[in-house]
């Protein structure tokens, strides 16, 4: 499977994994240590053929999303979920399954810049994705169901309103995973 896009990752392992399975180039944040070189590079990249954003499910994958997003608009981000991509003693891309993978960036998508509110944190509250026993449980299957990985409950809110998804449609989704 050829993958046009430019995919940034935390590391060597990462790379070595997807070109195993993928016809791809890869560029290595060498994990938190982001250089403003490297996100000049990924620039470059997002300008010439698009960049695909795919960093660990942890929290240091999370910051270096987050700083590569607010550095270098216009990329696509591709989320695996945790559990599909850890050992009993790590967590990260270079240990998915190629389904899983494959998965991933199959649904990855862009955020906008200045996303129109679609979701509040009232609707949050009302839709029980926080403040309740369950509540980790409801995110946990909405970031299944959009590919957004197990975000808690403000990451959440600011997703789904990136994606532009309203209460209603997280009403039904939540009702599909047997949370009516």
């Amino acid at each position: 499977m050829k993958i046009k896009e430019v995919i940034v990752v935390e590391g060597r392992h990462d790379t070595s994994v997807l070109q195993q399975y993928f016809d791809c180039d890869t560029i290595e944040t060498n994990g938190l240590s982001l250089s403003e070189e490297t996100l000049r590079l990924i620039e470059e990249a997002r300008d010439r053929c698009g960049v695909i954003i795919f960093t660990d499910p942890d929290h240091p994958g999370e910051t270096i999303r987050r700083r590569i997003n607010e550095a270098v608009k216009g990329c696509k981000n591709a989320y695996i979920a945790k559990n599909k991509a850890k050992t009993p003693r790590k967590v990260g891309v270079e240990h998915a399954r190629r389904k899983d993978l494959e998965e991933a960036l199959q649904h990855c998508f862009t955020y906008t810049e200045t996303p129109a509110v679609t979701m509040t944190m009232e609707d949050m509250l009302e839709l029980g994705l926080q403040g309740r026993a369950d509540s980790a449980r409801r995110r946990e299957w909405l970031g299944m169901c959009y590919h957004l990985g197990k975000p808690n409950a403000k990451t959440l809110l600011k997703r789904l309103n990136l994606l532009q998804v309203d209460a209603q449609e997280v009403r039904a989704q939540l009702a599909k995973g047997g949370f009516a």
